[in-house]
């Protein structure tokens, strides 16, 4: 990667913005800044546009293709960004990654196995691990005072205990954690002693902020890719959510296998326009627009610390490794356990609920800062007037 300085991608004007019919922009009033779900306000980078233009013009529409390509252009991505080699007949498609995860884990558990999580972590963890049949062990992130990560100690008396899988979030939603070499070694080979599986959701990868090294789980060791399955996708990078293509990919014949194995429809759920469009991110030719972006979200990161700071100066925020999310605890305004809600009126900007993330959320809140620095500086500006307010 070019270590030159990237000029910072520039988001599109709230008037547009307020013109798309995502979740982000339809679920509250107009007075109300979102800042709740995971979609960013970035124009899609141009090679995406003119692959998705072209096949609206022809109704290039139908179904999706056995080889659509994405598998090549993720395999070229990975090993250009994170230096990991990847055997391209070890990735397999899907529509999207809590639906490979929910598919891994029926191939992987019976009804009734537990499966550990990390929270606070991403809450459709838990409803994905419900609707495979299995049970949720919680075995919270250490919080070390200068950054969260996994207790191993408890992962592994959860393994001995019983449990059979542990679903990873690395880089982590919502702390944007990024997890070292050194603790998925020892968690891969914890993993094995028990005769574990590890299936790590890596969705947020691409946006690994400057300075933070990220090991896909697989490349970790030589256990880990006997016992992982990496789960990704272009579209948290990318903003494809709605475009539904996700990758499945694994390390070894075994676990190569459990994937071919996995029902055809599993594949035929692959969306074209996500297909197609996850080819055009991972090229090469969008590397220079996720290297802008990443350089906005860079400097959003450190404008919501200097805001914080500002108006919050009772908020805890730590900047994160990877993504556009910010986990920070506003317990001291005495908000309640769930501040989101009391914010999304009196400040009319919406957060994402931190209880939700499990227990360890209480008096947290998610910020999407992948917005304008303006837009970023609105709503923390009138979180701040709530807190006057209340003093």
């Amino acid at each position: 990667m070019s270590t030159a300085p990237v000029e910072a991608l520039q988001t599109l004007p709230i008037e547009t913005l307020r013109r798309r019919s995502s979740t982000k922009w339809r679920t509250y009033p107009e007075d109300v800044i979102p800042m709740f779900v995971a979609e960013t306000d970035f124009p899609l980078a141009p090679r995406i546009t003119e692959v998705l233009a072209e096949a609206v013009a022809i109704g290039d529409t139908g179904y999706t293709p056995p080889d659509p390509g994405i598998r090549t252009a993720f395999a070229a991505f990975a090993e250009r960004r994170f230096g990991w080699a990847i055997d391209r007949d070890r990735i397999r498609t899907t529509a999207d990654v809590m639906m490979g995860v929910v598919e891994l884990l029926r191939a992987t558990t019976s009804p009734g196995d537990r499966v550990v999580t990390t929270p606070p972590v991403y809450p459709p963890f838990v409803l994905c691990i419900e609707e495979a049949g299995c049970l949720v062990e919680p075995v919270p992130l250490r919080d070390t005072g200068a950054a969260w990560e996994l207790d191993l100690d408890g992962i592994d008396a959860a393994l001995a205990g019983g449990a059979r899988v542990v679903l990873l979030c690395n880089p982590h939603n919502p702390t944007g954690s990024v997890h070292s070499a050194e603790s998925l070694r020892a968690l891969a080979d914890i993993a094995e002693r028990h005769g574990a599986t590890v299936i790590s959701d890596e969705i947020h990868a691409p946006l690994v902020h400057d300075g933070v090294a990220f090991t896909p789980f697989l490349a970790a060791s030589e256990a880990a890719a006997r016992v992982g399955y990496a789960v990704t996708s272009a579209s948290k990078a990318y903003n494809l959510a709605g475009l539904k293509c996700a990758l499945i990919v694994t390390a070894s014949d075994a676990t190569t296998q459990i994937v071919k194995d996995l029902n055809p429809e599993v594949e035929w759920r692959t969306g074209l326009f996500g297909a197609m469009a996850g080819v055009a991110a991972f090229d090469e030719a969008s590397d220079a627009w996720l290297d802008a972006e990443r350089a906005a979200l860079d400097h959003n990161r450190a404008l919501l610390g200097d805001l914080l700071a500002e108006h919050l100066p009772l908020a805890v925020y730590r900047a994160p490794d990877a993504g556009y999310l910010a986990w920070i605890d506003v317990s001291a305004y005495g908000w309640g356990d769930d501040p989101a809600v009391l914010l999304r009126t009196a400040a009319k900007v919406a957060l994402h609920h931190g209880p939700q993330f499990g227990p360890q959320g209480i008096g947290f809140v998610r910020l999407n800062f992948g917005c304008s620095p303006d837009l970023l500086t609105e709503a923390v500006t009138r979180i701040g007037a709530v807190a006057r307010a209340g003093s």
